[in-house]
Order: C-alpha cells, then structure tokens, then sequence
C-alpha cells in the first residue's frame, strides 16, 4: 500500500482535531519529482536538536534524482537518518503509537512504508533508590517511569541473549506500551501465551499503571484476596525471578514492574536475605512471619478471649485487663474495631497531606486521640496497645499490608461474636481459599501446599549460595503446577 502525505496529514489532523500538540513539517526532496515529505512530532515529547542533526539537516541537501518514491523512502532509511533507532512503520495505528511515544515520523509520499526516529526529549525522573524496598545492602537503583529506561537497568543485570523484550500495547484510547520481559530458554510457552492472551483480552480505555492490568492476569476461579501478581520496583528482584522462569510485564510510564506468577512465601523474601549471612537472613525471615501472623490474628484473639474466654489470660494480666477495661463505655470488640479505623484513618491522612505536616497528624494521634482517650477513659489502655502492636507488625510486610487489613477487620468482628470457635473456623476458611488459589496454574502456596522439600531451603531459612546455586527450580516445575515445562515445547 502506497500512502499520501496529504491523506496522512488529513487522517492525524482529524483524529487529534487539530490538537496544538501536533507538529507537521512539510517537505519537498531534492528529486526530479519533487517527491514531498512529512515529518511528524508531538510537542514537548522530542528533543528538537536532536530531530534536527538526525532527520532535517541530512535530508534536505540529499539528491535523489530521478528515483521513484518507494526507492526514496529506501535511500533515506539506508543512508540519510543519522540515527540507531529507526523503525518501520506500516499502518496508521502503528504511526499514532510511536508518535505520542516521542518518536519523529518520516512519511514520503508515495512510499509503502514510514519510519519512526528515536529523538525523544521529555522530561522524566531519573533512576533513585525505590522508596517502597528499602535495602541496607545491594543496588540503590530503582525502576523510573519511562519504559526504555526500565529496559536499560534490567539488560545491564542479565547480558545473556537469552533475556526478551517482545512489545504490546494495551488500552484503546491512552495506547499504553509494555514490554514482556522473560528468559526464552526458561520461561514456559503456555505460561507466556496465557498471559499474552490475558493482556489482548484487557479492554481498558487507559492504562496508566501497573495496577490496571492486575485483575486481567489474576486466575479468576480463586480467592481475590492476595494477589498472585507481583509488584516490584528494583531491577534486582525481577532479575533473580526471571532465572526462576517468571515473566516481568514492564509498563510505560510507571516505576512498578509486574511479576508473574507470584507465590505467598516470596512476600516474605527480600533482596538483604541473599546478602546477609545465612543465620540472620533466616532470623529476618522468621520475624517477619511472626510480625504478619500478629498483625492478622492478635486484635481478633485479644476481643476473643476479653469476651468470652478470659480464663485463659494469666491472673496478674486479667486483673489488670479487667480492670482497664471496666473504666471504659463500650464493649471490647466495639473499642478494638473504633481504634483500628482511626488508626486507619489516619494513616491515609499521613500519605495525602504534604510532608510538612505530617509531624502535626503524628502528634494529634498519639498524645490527643490516643494518650487524651486513655486517661478520660474512653478506650482501655490494653486495648489501645494490643492495637498498636498489629499496626507496626503489618509494616514488616508492607506488600501484604491490603490482605492483612481486610482480615483483621474480619477476624476482630468473627472474634466478638463467636470467640476462639470463630476464629478457628474463620483461619481454616482462610487457608482452604489460600491453597485452593493459583497464579497462572502455579499453586499460590507453593512450597507450602503442595510441599516441596527443595523449595523449603528459601521459605523459612535461607540456606547458603553454595546449595540454593545447586539447582534452580523453574516455576513450572513446582508439585502440582498446570503449565508445561519450557523443555517440553
């Protein structure tokens, strides 16, 4: 198909209804013919020197002489764009992406093909240390928004030419690129068509964050309530997952890259476990198991057993708890409840209001709404600290903090009106959802349920490098795991 500057130069002017934004410069070659050209950018998204030294300043002294367009278009591709990243274009959708991308197009008139010239020039925040995975040990490099850059850090880590980056596009209207990011000769075949499928089925208008895309890649005959999708902002972490055969969605304009499968052992991992000393990575591991098991059950235990079982509290601790709790108006699980929201709320007041004034919530809640409250005798000084430890302890997991919210909630009122009945029923419930879940046909429990003796060496311990670097288990080689291996394709 031959194509018409002018029917091209229509066709955009229409769609983006002559948006300010959209930069059309006109061209006539130096040719027998006067072969016209367009070059094509968006406002604000090239660097106008470099478009200039790479596109411009070579094309217009050219001689083409008698040469038909198509042969043109040929000459210019071959020896005139000073530029690396040069890409052919064969459709109009396929123009629209690349221009609002940053990229300069190059449309001759009467050729079968246009070309898109890598001079991007916006502004974007450069590669700092991810605020969300902090390490005392490691690389200080986090993820940026823009999606070469993403690239960049990953291919600097793992230099084998086994690692792809195969492009997308999602999203009908903000026409989002991503990138899949994987180890062809360890990835399964049936894992990345599944998730290649999961993405071309997302009907979204915009996509303009990692998040958007979680429920497409979620299996959906499983419980919501952990996610099997993984989000990570250091380029350390999805390399050390891509030798296990996972797959790294890396999307535009958002410093969170997207990890699947993702598995409930590996939210207690980090980066500092494998480079600490075996014995205090393992110490780490095993606190943060407690700090989540705290965060999740001590609220529901404590109005459980004030309630209906409060036998089973030591003498000394009962009489004091019994008599803390005497002083206030409202029922245990009434106070326990009130508390956790407030605590909630206010954590939501410290992430929005700017950072000047968040020394002034952290004052309010601690001396007004929590010392004040105490000693009017409005909630019980056990309660308020029974409370606060399940807060802290839900930040040893940040990234499990939504599930352990939700479940706190949940086991706190299960807790109140049935007691330790309730909650046992509450935690086999609980567990028979998390085991009977999957991330892309790989048990969400896995090495747990089902077990695996050779996985156990990184869930509560971490053993040394000279065994875990034995064998590396492949995600579709977990007990029980639907995908079929790489090898066997």
């Amino acid at each position: 198909m031959k194509y018409s500057v002018v029917e091209i130069k229509t066709n955009l002017e229409r769609q983006f209804a002559q948006s300010a934004d959209l930069t059309v410069r006109e061209l006539t070659l130096n040719s027998d013919a006067c072969v016209k050209a367009l070059v094509l950018t968006m406002e604000g998204l090239v660097d106008k020197e470099q478009l200039a030294q790479s596109v411009i300043n070579p094309l217009l002294p050219c001689e083409f002489g008698s040469m038909a367009p198509s042969a043109v278009a040929e000459c210019v591709f071959r020896s005139v764009i000073a530029s690396s990243d040069v890409t052919e274009l064969e459709t109009i959708d396929e123009l629209i992406t690349y221009l609002t991308s940053g990229f300069a197009v190059l449309a001759i008139d009467g050729a079968e093909k246009m070309y898109a010239v890598g001079v991007q020039g916006y502004a974007f925040r450069g590669v700092s240390e991810p605020e969300s995975e902090v390490v005392q040990r490691g690389s200080r490099e986090g993820f940026s928004e823009p999606l070469r850059v993403n690239m960049s850090l990953i291919r600097r880590r793992v230099k084998s030419p086994e690692l792809v980056f195969e492009q997308m596009t999602v999203g009908s209207d903000s026409r989002t690129q991503l990138m899949l990011c994987y180890l062809q000769s360890k990835v399964s075949r049936e894992l990345l068509a599944t998730l290649k499928e999961r993405l071309n089925s997302c009907d979204l208008e915009t996509v303009l964050a990692s998040g958007y895309l979680s429920d497409y890649l979620e299996d959906r005959q499983t419980s919501r309530l952990f996610s099997g999708v993984g989000i990570s902002e250091r380029p350390d972490t999805v390399c050390g997952k891509l030798t296990e055969g996972r797959i790294a969605v890396i999307v535009d304009g958002t410093p969170a890259v997207i990890i699947v499968p993702r598995l409930f052992v590996e939210e207690f991992q980090g980066v500092d476990d494998y480079s600490n000393r075996t014995y205090y990575a393992a110490f780490v591991r095993v606190i943060k198991y407690i700090s989540f098991f705290t965060a999740v059950f001590l609220p529901g235990l404590y109005v459980a057993l004030a309630q209906f079982h409060p036998e089973y509290f030591p003498t000394w601790l009962l009489i004091s708890t019994s008599e803390s709790l005497a002083k206030t108006p409202f029922p245990v699980t009434a106070e326990v409840l009130g508390i956790t929201l407030v605590y909630e709320i206010m954590k939501e007041a410290g992430l929005r209001i700017p950072k000047s004034l968040g020394h002034a919530v952290s004052i309010v809640g601690a001396l007004v709404i929590g010392e004040s409250a105490v000693t009017a005798g409005i909630i019980s000084s056990s309660t308020l600290m029974v409370v606060a430890t399940a807060a802290i302890c839900s930040y040893v997991t940040s990234s499990l903090y939504p599930p352990i919210m939700m479940l706190r909630f949940i086991l706190i009122a299960v807790g109140g009106l049935t007691g330790l009945w309730g909650i046992t029923l509450a935690t086999a419930v609980i567990l028979i959802s998390m085991c009977s879940k999957t991330s892309l046909g790989v048990p969400y429990m896995s090495s747990l349920a089902p077990f695996s003796f050779k996985r156990m060496r990184d869930v509560f311990i971490r053993a040394s490098w000279k065994q875990l670097a034995r064998h590396t288990i492949r995600v579709q080689r977990f007990p029980e795991t639907e995908v079929t291996d790489a090898g066997k394709n």
